[in-house]
This record gives C-alpha cells, structure tokens and sequence, in this order.
C-alpha cells in the first residue's frame, strides 16, 4: 500500500510539475537563459578578478591584437564614439524615451526603463568599489580612464540600454531592428574600450551579462511588455 500511494503522489507531482512548464515555458526559457546563465559567467569572472588580479590569460593578447591596428585616425574615432556610450549617447536618448514615456503616462514601461538604468549604475560602481580591479596600461591611452576598471562602465550602460529597448518592443514590428542595430552599437562600444587600452576584454563581457541579466530580471518583476495600464 505504501509503495502504490508513494508512486501514486510522485505521478500527481511530475504531472504537476510538467503542466508548470507548459504553461510558463517561455518565462521559464526567459528566467533560464536571460538572467541564470549571465549570472553564471559574471560570476565566474568575478570570483576569478576576486582570486586573481592578474586576471585571464586571453585578456592581453587580445588587448595587443587590437592594439596591432592602432592608426591616429581610429585614435579620434574610438575616443569620439566612446563618448556614446555613456553621457553622449545612452543619456540623453535614454532621457528622451523616458520623457516620452511619462506625458504618455506609460507608467509600467517609464518605471522599468528608470529602475533598470539607475539599477545598472548603482550596480557597476558597487561592483568596481568591490573587486576594485586595476585597469590595463599596456600603452598610452588616448582616452585614459582612473577608476576601477570591472565591470566596463560604457560596456554596461550601452548593453542596459539596449536589452531595455528590445525588451520594450518585445512583440512589436520595431523589435528585431531594435536587436540588430542596438547589437552593433554594443560591439562598436565594446570595441572602443578594448581599442583605447582602458578595459580587459573581461571587463567588457562581465558589462555584458551583468546587464543582461539585471535588464531581464527586472522585465519579469515589473512586466513592462504590458500594454494595457490603470491610469
């Protein structure tokens, strides 16, 4: 009797735990690869930035390869289009959408797009005070930079904003333009860094999936793809 009532309780589980899935199989999906797995390499890169500050043994020949390229023309170009990432680009488009989305009165969307970006930044500089990790000076920087170097700063704001946008359009038509040109922009952000000499490439995908994560977390608290608000 013990056996058949045991066997019993573990098929009404497994059924229950497979209708679970069925039913939020894509928040699950979202939760796994969106927020577990970024998780998971941040932390990884931090344990190991913690452990050793000598960092990773791809960080610098990556560093030197990119550096092999080095022109004064691409000097003024990386050192202009770096300023996009934070306070010439990301903030004042960021400052834009926010103000569209309050005389809208889009009260879900504003406050994800607010809490996500503030979050980003209360989270990188914790993390920089934290494992205060020492930037690279392998050569002169054109564009020097004195404060702690992991996280990248640019690479998580350009990453923050963008999954903040594709998560915004999530649904829409505008979407996959959004993925595709925002992906760009992150690159070309992320290749400034590692071009001016002022971030190890870990430092740039620690940015990343921080951000990602953060970003993805925060849309399946506040739920910002719905459109339909209480005013």
């Amino acid at each position: 009797m013990f056996n058949f009532d045991f066997l019993r309780y573990l098929q009404s589980f497994l059924t229950f735990v497979w209708h679970i899935i069925k039913t939020y199989r894509a928040s699950l999906l979202l939760l796994l690869i969106g927020v577990f797995l970024p998780l998971q390499v941040f932390g990884e890169l931090a344990e190991e930035v913690w452990e050793n500050e000598g960092g990773f043994p791809w960080d610098v020949p990556i560093l030197l390869a990119i550096h092999s390229t080095s022109k004064p023309q691409l000097d003024v170009f990386a050192s202009t289009l770096t300023k996009l990432g934070v306070f010439w680009g990301v903030f004042p488009v960021a400052s834009a959408i926010a103000f569209s989305l309050f005389i809208r009165r889009r009260w879900r969307q504003f406050s994800y797009l607010i809490i996500t970006l503030l979050g980003s930044i209360v989270i990188n500089r914790t993390a920089k005070i934290l494992l205060h990790r020492v930037r690279p000076h392998l050569w002169e920087s054109p564009s020097p930079e004195f404060d702690y170097g992991f996280p990248s700063g640019h690479a998580m704001s350009s990453m923050t904003f963008v999954a903040t946008l594709v998560i915004l359009t999530w649904g829409s038509r505008w979407c996959w333009l959004v993925a595709i040109l925002g992906g760009l922009f992150v690159l070309a952000i992320g290749w400034t860094r590692l071009y001016l000499g002022v971030h190890y490439p870990s430092d740039i995908l620690a940015g990343w999936t921080a951000s990602i994560a953060w970003a993805t977390g925060v849309s399946l608290l506040i739920k910002p793809q719905i459109l339909r608000e209480n005013v």
